[in-house]
């Protein structure tokens, strides 16, 4: 990590939703989910902010050896977003806890606010994570 990641920076990201971030997109296979409103679909939202925090940090760590992985969404999708509209994603990076990293967003779709929500990030060294990740994919096969 970099001297530069602190506490207070903040930053913005858009996104336009297309037809494929909808609900019936989500898991194509569930067959309740292609009955639903074609509406941006709340997974493909906690990986939206997910995304705008990562774009957000990648510059403040020693990337692509430094990576961050989600550990905590606490979210709320209170607007429908039909596909079209742009989705601006404002967000604060509030605390460093040494590798944790946690952030305030707030996101609207330019017509309604659809989430006030908060996110963890964990900074992991990549080769050692994924020397985990193997071993335990070697552990089950």
């Amino acid at each position: 990590m970099k001297d530069s990641l602190k506490p207070g920076m903040t930053f913005e990201f858009k996104f336009k939703v297309p037809e494929n971030k909808t609900v019936a997109h989500l898991y194509p296979e569930a067959r309740e989910f292609q009955a639903m409103p074609k509406v941006f679909a709340t997974g493909f939202l906690v990986g939206l902010i997910e995304w705008a925090c990562i774009q957000a940090i990648n510059p403040h760590i020693d990337w692509p050896n430094e990576q961050t992985v989600g550990i905590g969404v606490n979210l709320s999708h209170t607007a429908a977003t039909p596909p079209g509209l742009t989705i601006t994603v404002n967000g604060k990076l509030d605390k460093v806890e040494g590798r944790k990293l946690i952030f305030s967003i707030v996101a609207d779709d330019g017509v309604d606010q659809i989430t006030k929500c908060t996110h963890e990030r964990y900074v992991i060294n990549a080769k050692s994570f994924n020397a985990r990740v193997d071993e335990k994919s070697k552990r089950i096969g």
